[in-house]
């Protein structure tokens, strides 16, 4: 055809050809229904933190935009990791797992030593400079799922045995208990008990003896009555326990933020009374609502339907990863994503039920909803490594 002439490529060029054509086949592999519903979980969740704190001079310094910018520059370091996370590739991540996890052990640790820092009752946390804050048993999630899925699923995926056996689960759970011990001295009950529910679900994928989960789930019942009868607990987690079992205790003081939650909630009905317009959201009455109360903030003001929709995203969130674990070939893939199954199940449901007054106040964020930037972060890596099993290769090969 006049005109037309199909290039030619040495070399060098088929090598840049080939990376471009890598690249784009990685994009077109995405899952993009999970990423979506994720980035449609921030979006929304930047809308209630905003109108759950640009009337809070106190909180926002006189900037009512404050919380909102915070909350999108968190989205876009998150995301900045899932890409950097779906480059490496969670093979790449599987070989600097022994690094990864000593980093994380020493960052829970530091926050035993006078580096650490209380927020809301709760000793987890790091202060930097600049204002910023950590908190690193976010991130010790991530490295628990890393650490046990690199155990268990090493000798399976090298065809040496069909299951993990009873030593290999033994060294896994071990690897779980020291940084779980740590955050329990701080203690921070609500990332213990999310921990705990994805070393369940890490075992359940792994194709572990049953003995071991029901092992377990006998050991955490006896862990649970040790902890209480040894006061390893704060005075204000016991009240909050106590508070769940009998909501009338106390309604003016540790039930108030559960007898709030619950009234803005109901106050919504099904459309809400509008984004900005809640009552009890600019009457501040509920403590917290841009990060562990947030999902009021729905209720409120986008009712029964909005709240809805942002159950509906997460439902989305947790249907693709569980497609994802069931579709790979290797069980390391399959377990490290039952682990981010479990984690964001268990932790969606506990911040969820403690608004409505059916779980117990455990200080646990909303993922991508609650403001918060480790939450944020560490949310972000997990849908990269949902990302890296599902394409199956690093971007750069």
């Amino acid at each position: 055809m006049a005109g037309f002439s199909v290039p030619r490529y040495g070399p060098e060029d088929r090598s840049l050809w080939a990376k471009l054509t890598a690249r784009d086949s990685v994009v077109r592999r995405l899952d993009w229904p999970l990423l979506g519903s994720s980035l449609a979980l921030s979006f929304v969740g930047s809308l209630l933190v905003w109108s759950a704190t640009r009337g809070r001079d106190s909180l926002t310094h006189g900037d009512p935009y404050f919380f909102l910018f915070r909350h999108a520059l968190n989205t876009g370091i998150g995301l900045a990791l899932m890409i950097g996370t779906i480059w490496l590739g969670h093979r790449t991540l599987r070989g600097a797992v022994p690094v990864l996890y000593g980093l994380s052990v020493l960052l829970v640790l530091l926050v035993l030593t006078p580096l650490g820092a209380t927020v809301n009752g709760a000793h987890a946390w790091i202060l930097l400079p600049g204002g910023f804050s950590l908190q690193p048993s976010e991130f010790t999630k991530i490295t628990i799922i890393l650490g046990m899925a690199m155990l268990l699923a090493a000798r399976v995926d090298a065809g040496d045995q069909l299951h993990p056996d009873h030593r290999t689960v033994g060294k896994a759970l071990g690897l779980a208990l020291v940084p779980m011990a740590v955050v329990m001295l701080m203690p921070d009950l609500g990332s213990v008990m999310v921990m705990a529910v994805i070393v369940l679900g890490v075992l359940l994928a792994s194709g572990a003896s049953n003995r071991w989960v029901f092992g377990l789930l006998g050991a955490g019942a006896a862990g649970a009555v040790a902890v209480w009868q040894l006061g390893v607990l704060d005075d204000y987690q016991i009240a909050r326990f106590a508070a769940f079992a009998n909501p009338a205790l106390d309604p003016a003081g540790v039930g108030y933020n559960t007898n709030q939650a619950r009234i803005a909630i109901g106050s919504g009905g099904l459309t809400g009374t509008g984004l900005f317009n809640g009552s009890q959201t600019t009457g501040q009455f509920v403590p917290e609502q841009q990060t562990d109360f947030v999902f009021t903030v729905a209720g409120e003001e986008l009712g029964f339907l909005g709240a809805g929709l942002i159950i509906f995203l997460l439902g989305v969130v947790l249907w693709r990863a569980c497609r994802i674990a069931r579709g790979t070939t290797e069980l390391y893939g399959t377990v490290v994503a039952a682990g981010i199954i479990a984690w964001f199940a268990f932790q969606s449901f506990e911040n969820i039920g403690m608004t409505l007054g059916i779980m117990p106040v455990a200080g646990l964020p909303l993922p991508f909803v609650s403001y918060g930037g480790s939450s944020m972060f560490a949310v972000w890596v997990a849908i990269g490594l949902l990302q890296s099993i599902k394409v199956q290769r690093p971007m750069s090969a």
